[in-house]
């Protein structure tokens, strides 16, 4: 990718910046102020949006997008050497899939003090991962069914199963 006052993106700065653009022109499309780039060898593989409120998608985040994005033009799931470079901190659910995906550093611009001034406080979220189970607003519980580890015997036993 190429601006025309600096040539090539090449420092962690330009890419946020690209980010951060992104970010702005979002808002102006009716999303959210959130954007996200996913950078390997001096390339953009993917990028995104937030697009929550537009497409009714919870997990609609600039993150996943962008990882969504790379990942479907590199024809793999996983992202090794990538940077994804993010106009603000990560929630832990874009964190969450930054591990996932592999990719081998994440960079981002404002902070998640910024996001809460915006309107974006996921402090809850960043305090409940460290909390017992048993105080979370939503239950998750176990529950024994019949054949609970079925789908992972067939997944052991397929011969064409890619690990990862």
């Amino acid at each position: 990718m190429r601006d025309a006052t600096t040539g090539p993106l090449v420092t962690d700065e330009q890419w946020l910046l690209d980010a951060v653009r992104r970010a702005t022109l979002n808002v102006a499309e009716g999303g959210g102020p959130f954007g996200a780039v996913v950078v390997r060898d001096g390339e953009l593989l993917g990028a995104g949006q937030n697009r929550v409120t537009r497409d009714l998608d919870p997990t609609a985040h600039a993150e996943i997008a962008a990882i969504r994005d790379a990942c479907a033009r590199a024809r793999a799931f996983a992202l090794h050497g990538a940077t994804l470079y993010s106009s603000c901190e990560p929630c832990p659910m874009c964190l969450a899939a930054c591990l996932w995906a592999r990719v081998g550093r994440v960079v981002y611009a404002a902070d998640r003090a910024d996001a809460a001034r915006g309107g974006f406080d996921d402090s809850e979220f960043y305090e409940l991962m460290g909390q017992d189970r048993s105080l979370w607003p939503v239950p998750v519980e176990a529950r024994t069914v019949p054949g609970l580890a079925e789908p992972f015997d067939a997944w052991l036993a397929a011969a064409d199963r890619v690990s990862y």
